[in-house]
């Protein structure tokens, strides 16, 4: 049986991939996102577009009302909307901090609240959160985007545990690099905050490394990793953990088992 599916992030990137993909598949999918213009095109494919920023509450309620109204039921919800914040720790302003934790978390986390009720209601439902590589690991010149990464993780683990008793599943999607326009954006946005910096010579390498073709080549396809929201979104029996996209694993397994000493030469060596 199709699902009613409520997707955020969906203007762009896997997000949108995703909600195409779950169309086809036969779900009912409402994509959230702010921009309008992008959203009106996935109507094409029998996706009911709904404008909303997470970061106000007033949008949350409104895209779940819509749903239970139409729908009387919502199946899944995934949190897909974020953005990266990057540069050097002393030069991005907390302002602009405390905004990254609004959209990455406390929006969800509002959202995910809004979407409870229901689910406990009609005894089931799942929520999946997309992570990211670096809720495990970390990257240089994205503390505060890591920040909300790990916290998204140990969110999720409590989340798990409380909501299993009312049949409410909980799922994390940890891509690593993926071909869009996630990565070029957070980069072009880091170069307001790093003109006078201190930091340059952190900054230079990796600026250097994201101009790297090679580096672009490596990375996946916005595509396939929207076969791994499907998954995480209907397998009967889904992972808790699903890890997808170029450099994830191996980043995942140094650190792991070669300590933080290990993976921080390596990150030094890749950076030259």
């Amino acid at each position: 049986m199709g699902k009613v599916v409520l997707i955020t992030g969906a203007s762009a990137g896997i997000g949108r991939e995703a909600a195409i993909l779950m169309a086809k598949t036969g779900h009912t999918v409402y994509a959230g996102a702010r921009r309008a213009d992008r959203l009106a095109e996935l109507a094409e494919h029998g996706i009911t577009p709904v404008e909303m920023d997470v970061s106000e509450g007033d949008d949350n309620e409104r895209a779940v009302d819509r749903v239970i109204a139409a729908e009387g039921r919502i199946d899944v919800l995934i949190n897909n909307a974020g953005f990266g914040l990057n540069g050097p720790v002393e030069d991005i302003p907390i302002d602009d901090a405390r905004y990254q934790f609004e959209v990455n978390l406390f929006g969800l986390a509002q959202l995910t609240q809004l979407v409870l009720p229901h689910m406990r209601a009609q005894g089931s439902g799942r929520i999946v959160n997309v992570s990211s590589v670096v809720g495990r690991v970390f990257l240089p010149l994205g503390a505060w985007y890591n920040a909300t990464k790990h916290a998204l993780e140990g969110w999720s683990d409590c989340l798990r545990y409380e909501t299993a008793p009312f049949g409410i599943q909980v799922v994390v999607i940890q891509p690593g690099a993926i071909r869009t326009e996630f990565g070029d954006v957070a980069w072009t946005g880091m170069e307001k905050h790093v003109d006078d910096t201190a930091y340059g010579a952190v900054v230079e390498p990796f600026r250097r490394l994201r101009a790297n073709p090679r580096l672009k080549g490596r990375s996946t396809d916005a595509a396939v990793v929207a076969k791994v929201y499907l998954m995480a979104a209907t397998a009967r029996r889904p992972r808790r953990r699903y890890v997808t996209g170029a450099f994830a694993r191996p980043a995942m397994f140094l650190r792991k088992w070669f300590g933080d000493g290990v993976y921080e030469f390596a990150l030094r060596r890749v950076a030259r």
